[in-house]
């Protein structure tokens, strides 16, 4: 039975019966099949079709919180007779923002590999509302977040970032030593979206500052290519930029601002050994890193 729900959920996340049939190593037909009969045990049908979409029925989205939570169990159940077998295998599914998945995550995963190679991961690449949203429906085990996080989880606290302002290289504030945030009332202002901008908005709340917005986006790094053209200026955390050689002025904050950023764990005390000891090694790599500088 449980098989069934993981060729539904692998459908409905790849958006395709074909890649969920690759993403599974069988046939599209058996996992068409499969979902058929899954819908004939039911008595509803979950998922609507047509030649090139592939969605959820009403029923389907009532049920598919409680089907992630039923893989999500298995996936712990499987971690934990591993674990007392002395092999540590199984599946982590990680949810991290950009300047994460660009910076720590390869380098603790390389470590990790090198000690359990059996476990395998699944990554998810977003910003802070795609990590919780992936928290809240189970999509994912473990999340790096902006701390304090609304949702119920178990979070552990990992470093202060610092926050910066980026500007063109020829921007007036070139001579200043800090920028004050003041100014983003009189700048024009590259922003991420809404959703995502807890950072910036934050700092820029705190200060009592309403910038002058000119662009709305959702990707960090085209924040940064439009400052290079002129386009505003933004702020942006000090990590996304570590070891960039963009064409660009960075300048700490009058009044200094940072962002926490931490790590959730969806399944809290019901995370499975596998999925601790990851968050261990991210613990340890954070560590490291800050008291190298």
């Amino acid at each position: 039975m449980i098989s069934k729900y993981r060729a539904l959920l692998s459908a409905v996340e790849l958006g395709s019966l074909t890649r969920a049939a690759e993403a599974l190593g069988c046939t599209q037909s058996a996992v068409s099949h499969t979902i058929a009969a899954l819908e004939r045990e039911l008595g509803f049908r979950l998922l609507k079709r047509t030649r090139s979409s592939l969605r959820l029925t009403d029923e389907g989205e009532r049920m598919i919180g409680a089907v992630r939570s039923l893989l999500a169990a298995e996936e712990r159940l499987e971690q934990t007779a591993a674990a007392i077998r002395g092999l540590d295998c199984g599946t982590v599914r990680i949810g991290a923002f950009t300047s994460v998945a660009v910076h720590w995550l390869p380098a603790v995963l390389k470590e990790f590999q090198r000690d359990y190679p059996q476990v395998s991961f699944k990554l998810l690449n977003g910003d802070y509302h795609d990590v919780n949203s992936w928290l809240a429906d189970g999509s994912i085990d473990i999340g790096f977040v902006a701390l304090p996080c609304e949702l119920k989880c178990e979070t552990i606290t990992l470093m202060e970032d610092r926050l910066l302002a980026i500007l063109p290289r020829d921007s007036r504030y070139a001579s200043y030593p800090r920028f004050p945030l003041v100014e983003c009332e009189r700048e024009p202002f590259i922003s991420l979206l809404e959703s995502s901008d807890h950072d910036a908005r934050r700092a820029l709340e705190a200060a009592g500052v309403k910038p002058n917005v000119r662009f709305y986006t959702k990707d960090d790094y085209a924040i940064i290519a439009m400052v290079e053209q002129g386009l505003g200026m933004s702020i942006m955390p000090e990590l996304l930029l570590k070891g960039r050689h963009d064409e660009v002025l960075t300048l700490p904050l009058v009044p200094e601002a940072k962002r926490t950023i931490g790590l959730a764990l969806a399944a809290g005390e019901n995370a499975g050994p596998a999925t601790r000891r990851f968050c261990d090694y991210v613990v340890r790599y954070v560590k490291d890193a800050c008291a190298q500088g």
